[in-house]
């Protein structure tokens, strides 16, 4: 099977099981969004979606949060991961945006990487999500599900895996296929026990392929 015809089925069949894949971060604004991406580094959605609610109501926008001291943040978002760190974040994140950016998320990623908080990943998520850019944001989820299925070659890193996807899916699906793959990766293709049974790719799923040939052997 050509990498070609690979990308092909593997889109076809997340078209089919994901019509409508989006983030499972719930936002109402570019900038709620920004803020539930940084408190989402290695903490799941659901623990970021329980916790956003009380923070945003207390502080909606940039301008509000840009007067807030780390400490205030903290108490608000103390159940997540690493609690302190995001709580600077967060606090230096909304005073740049205020100063440098008129309180509007850039679109650009080269833009939005200048916030403290936000690395390539989560630029390409915020570009992706609310402006629809064609950029790919990648995660353990990505990484993963990509290497297994062999939508990437010898990839060792994120950026090799984000350019090797980049090339081969069509610009206009870019945005959506990062959803497609975390999903994917959440409830089928999970790093321990994936649920090989009920996926639809693995007939020419690599890592299947490999592990059927073990079961085989012994």
């Amino acid at each position: 099977m050509t990498i070609t015809e690979r990308f092909s089925r593997t889109i076809e069949y997340f078209q089919k099981i994901f019509p409508a894949a989006e983030t499972e971060l719930k936002y109402g604004t570019p900038f709620e969004l920004l803020v539930a991406v940084i408190l989402s580094a290695q903490c799941t959605d659901k623990r970021v979606n329980m916790i956003t609610p009380f923070l945003m109501e207390r502080y909606p926008d940039a301008e509000s949060m840009s007067k807030a001291e780390p400490e205030e943040i903290f108490k608000y978002i103390k159940s997540c991961t690493y609690p302190n760190n995001k709580a600077k974040h967060i606090s230096a994140m909304s005073r740049m945006l205020v100063s440098e950016f008129g309180g509007k998320v850039p679109s650009d990623t080269s833009l939005l990487q200048r916030l403290p908080g936000v690395g390539r990943k989560s630029a390409n998520v915020i570009a992706s999500v609310v402006y629809n850019k064609p950029v790919m944001a990648v995660d353990t989820h990505v990484f993963r599900v990509s290497n297994r299925i062999g939508l990437v070659k010898n990839a060792k890193t994120p950026l090799s895996v984000e350019l090797q996807l980049t090339k081969h899916i069509p610009v206009g699906l870019i945005h959506v296929a990062h959803h497609w793959l975390i999903l994917h990766g959440r409830y089928t293709c999970m790093a321990r026990k994936p649920l090989c049974s009920k996926c639809g790719l693995s007939d020419f799923c690599n890592y299947y392929s490999k592990n059927m040939v073990k079961l085989k052997q012994t």
